[in-house]
């Protein structure tokens, strides 16, 4: 804390002190009934004095005065006489003021507080300790770092600190800064617009820079933490508060190396000048540059130069306001030549580029150059200048809302009724002598209407109404640059609608005017799913194709999510499709080649037993016992037939049929041909001098051999199909993409002891026929059968490998192909020669023939 040096002598009547020592400030000054303090940054160079303590420092030198902060501060003047001539506001009171420059440095800023809340008489009485502090509230500081030094200061006195400019969310602490409050909204809310404005745009790879002070880093803390929840940070970088040249330049050779085309400047325009310089020479374009507040709004880096890197630069910008009469204020000022401390004179000076002749007085003048002189009735009107531009009045507008804040707080104070006040006992307090904690408690609960109809309020915090302007850098009609207000952010507006944009007033500094993109990997499209890639941040990932029956809809997608069980993925992985169904259908070629087989099987199978029924007579069909021949007939014929029970889309019913009409037609074909094969054996034997073996194996036992070996499969079939009947199912090992219906045939067991009863009575009827081949050419009928067995045998032992080895609908087609083969087999083997003879040779087809052939052998 910086203390005045005082001497204090003692008398009987009353104790006086003498200050011995007083900064060296530059203000302007109005003396009132009721004091407010203002602290502004009027200029924004200041030459530092030697401070290694050898010799009393010298001042600190404020120079560089800033014309439009000048405006900022005759703006707390103009407010503070509108309201003097209110009657309605503090009638019969005279508010006056006592403004500082702080030259922009936090040295000079406590040096401007202190004098401020301690006052500056030479002499102090015991009398001065009574009435009103020196100053009952202050109207500033605009810059955080100063702010948050100031307010620990004026907290311990619960004196109020209304800033117009200061955003730093730490400011909203009620615990560390109780006496501070502010008419710009927070950081924490402009981070929001900022976070908005990005998300928008769909801006996910954004870089951030900086200055190295309380404002640049609080706020760089909070947009981390918002940008985090949904989009990454290229980069980091501090900006000097004191210039230095490579620090600079490390700044924008990341700028340079960086993917990302966004990037945010957390900066007083002091700080960015800089830097904007610096990117402006070395030609950095194709970045699309978002601005806080402290520089959004600043024509002094808003120019021609600078557009071609800087040209449609978004930027947060505090509300303005039109403050009418204030631009004929700021015309009518005059300058007092009798202090050279005064802010008015220094401002003509540097305005006119002249000099008065009592402040050279003042100074070394044998030192100065030939210099003009200042009259002081110099015409402001003939100068443009920022001064007396009140266009861009957000700091202006702020200062006039702080005044009249401060102002209504003391007329409610003024208007309190004895017995209905706030304070101890119903109190109330003086406006003759109201202290600064009497104004804080009316100041927190203040609530008015402006006359641009803006609702002015502070919350718990202290903090003002969050709305925001958002400014675009771009040329007006006549090709001037102009900061245009092209959208608004409004945090108390209904949840998705705070943020509201002008899009066709909107210029991009882009090729085509075309909006940019700032991504560290490009959006996965549908179909693909996000893999980060190791050791980069979530934004920089590689997109992976779903794999098979997974697919992703949305873009960007973290996963592939798989498909249903009866769904498959399309080829681009966005949508899941009903699978293809599968089945040996009587549609397709092979289904048509297959069921004409087997009808075709049928229908020769019954044509042959036409030809035998109508040739029954006949030494060739008696021969060959015909009543067993139509039994085969039949059998064949229904072999054939049972193939087409495996064509079609399986269905409860035909997954029965299908095994049962197999396995009992095939038993009841080879049982046929195992009688006839012992028929031909007997018979044979029978022929032997004193054999009468055919008596014990007539007509009747064939008909039961058959019969019971049929019955016997029958019984397989009925306890496989009780146990576990075969039943459609939907097969998708194969073929991931497609649902092959087929019966599965529920048991195993069942179904190989069907196939192993066939091939058991297959094995027993090729044994016979093979041991029967050598008989005489009349009975050649065993060399047939043989025949046809090894085809029968050979066929579904190669059937086995095949089966297992068929994908889908193909094992179905296997078992068509053995059971069409093996009937065929049969058929041509044992009914061809017959029938050739009947049909072909009938003069063959007599009994002195084949008694002939018998006779010969």
């Amino acid at each position: 804390m910086v203390l005045y040096v005082t001497t204090c002598s003692y008398s009987a009547e009353d104790p006086v002190c003498r200050i011995q020592e007083t900064f060296d400030l530059q203000g302007l000054y109005k003396k009132g009934d009721i004091m407010l303090g203002g602290i502004f940054e009027v200029s924004f160079e200041t030459i530092v004095p030697d401070l290694s303590f050898h010799s009393k420092p010298e001042k600190w030198n404020c120079e560089s005065l800033d014309f439009s902060v000048f405006q900022w501060a005759l703006t707390m003047a103009f407010a503070i006489e509108e309201i003097n001539r209110d009657p309605t506001i503090l009638p019969n009171i005279t508010l006056g003021y006592r403004l500082f420059d702080n030259c922009m440095r936090l040295q000079v800023a406590l040096r401007a507080a202190t004098t401020l809340i301690t006052g500056m008489d030479e002499v102090l009485t015991e009398s001065d300790c009574k009435g009103p502090p020196p100053v009952v509230a202050i109207i500033g500081d605009p810059l955080s770092s100063h702010s948050i030094a100031i307010s620990r200061i004026l907290g311990l006195f619960h004196l109020p600190m209304v800033s117009y400019y200061a955003t730093c969310s730490c400011l909203s602490n009620k615990l560390e800064y109780p006496s501070f409050f502010r008419t710009v909204p927070s950081d924490a809310f402009q981070v929001q617009a900022m976070v908005q404005l990005i998300k928008h745009y769909g801006w996910y790879w954004v870089g951030i820079i900086a200055t190295e002070d309380d404002y640049g880093q609080y706020a760089v803390k909070s947009f981390q933490e918002e940008i985090n929840k949904f989009g990454c940070i290229a980069f980091i970088e501090n900006l000097p508060v004191i210039s230095k040249r490579a620090k600079i330049l490390q700044v924008v050779n990341t700028i340079k190396h960086s993917t990302a085309k966004v990037i945010v400047l957390f900066s007083r325009r002091v700080d960015a000048a800089p830097l904007v310089k610096e990117i402006t020479e070395q030609n950095i374009t194709g970045r699309q540059w978002i601005a806080s507040e402290a520089w959004s709004t600043a024509t002094v880096l808003a120019t021609e130069e600078n557009f071609g890197a800087f040209g449609g630069t978004f930027g947060i910008a505090v509300r303005k306001g039109e403050i009418p009469g204030l631009k004929n204020f700021l015309l009518r000022i005059n300058p007092n030549p009798v202090s050279i401390q005064n802010l008015a004179t220094r401002f003509w000076e540097k305005m006119f580029d002249c000099k008065f002749k009592e402040n050279l007085s003042m100074t070394n003048s044998s030192t100065l150059p030939e210099v003009k002189y200042c009259t002081g009735s110099e015409d402001v009107r003939s100068k443009q200048t920022p001064y007396t531009d009140v266009s861009e009045s957000q700091a202006s507008y702020n200062i006039y809302k702080g005044v009249y804040a401060l102002a209504h707080s003391l007329n409610k104070l003024a208007s309190c009724e004895n017995g209905k006040g706030p304070f101890e006992n119903k109190s109330c307090a003086s406006i003759t002598n109201v202290q600064p904690w009497q104004l804080m408690h009316y100041l927190k609960g203040i609530n008015f209407t402006t006359h641009l109809g803006e609702r002015v309020a502070f919350d718990k915090n202290g903090d003002a109404l969050a709305i925001y302007d958002i400014v675009n850098w771009q040329r007006d009609s006549s090709g001037r640059i102009e900061i245009k207000t092209v959208g608004v952010y409004d945090k108390a507006a209904v949840t998705g609608q705070e943020l509201t944009l002008n899009e066709g007033d909107i210029f991009w500094n882009f090729p085509s005017g075309s909006i940019p993109e700032s991504v560290c990997s490009k959006s996965c499209l549908p179909g693909s799913r996000k893999a980060n890639k190791k050791g980069q941040p979530v934004c920089c990932f590689d997109c992976v194709l779903c794999t098979e029956g997974e697919i992703s809809t949305q873009v960007d997608s973290p996963e592939c999510f798989k498909c249903p069980p009866d769904f498959w993925s399309n080829p681009e992985r966005n949508m899941c499709l009903m699978k293809q169904i599968e089945f040996l259908s009587y549609e397709e070629t092979m289904g048509i080649i297959l069921a004409a087989s087997a009808i075709f099987g049928s229908s020769l199978s019954f044509a042959v037993l036409i030809v035998f029924v109508y040739n029954r007579h006949t030494p060739v069909v008696k021969a060959n016992n015909s009543e067993l021949s139509f039994l085969l007939l039949v059998s064949l014929s229904l072999c054939f037939l049972c193939s087409l029970c495996f064509i079609g889309q399986p269905s409860q019913l035909n997954c029965l049929l299908r095994h049962i009409m197999f396995g009992v037609s095939f038993v009841l074909c080879i049982s046929c041909i195992l009688v006839k094969t012992v028929v031909v054996i007997m018979a044979f034997k029978a022929t032997l001098p004193g054999n009468n073996m055919m008596k014990w194996f007539g007509v009747a036992q064939q008909r039961g051999t058959v019969f019971i070996f049929t019955v016997i499969q029958s019984i397989i079939c009925i306890i496989w199909l009780i146990t576990a009947p075969p039943a459609p199912s939907k097969n998708t090992k194969y073929q991931n993409a497609k649902i092959i219906l087929e019966c599965d045939i529920g048991s195993v067991t069942g179904f190989s002891f069907l196939l192993g009863y066939i091939g058991l009575l297959s094995l027993a009827c090729f044994v016979l026929a093979f041991l029967a081949r050598n008989l005489p050419d009349t009975f050649n009928e065993a060399k047939f059968i043989t025949f046809s067995m090894l085809i029968f045998c050979a066929v579904w032992l190669s059937f086995i490998p095949a089966y297992i080895s068929s994908p889908g609908k193909y094992t179905v087609a296997v078992e068509i192909f053995a059971i069409l083969a093996s009937s065929f087999g049969l058929l041509m083997a044992i009914f061809a020669p017959k029938c050739y003879i009947i049909l072909l040779k009938p003069e063959k087809n007599t009994k002195k023939v084949l008694m002939g052939r018998f006779d010969k052998s």
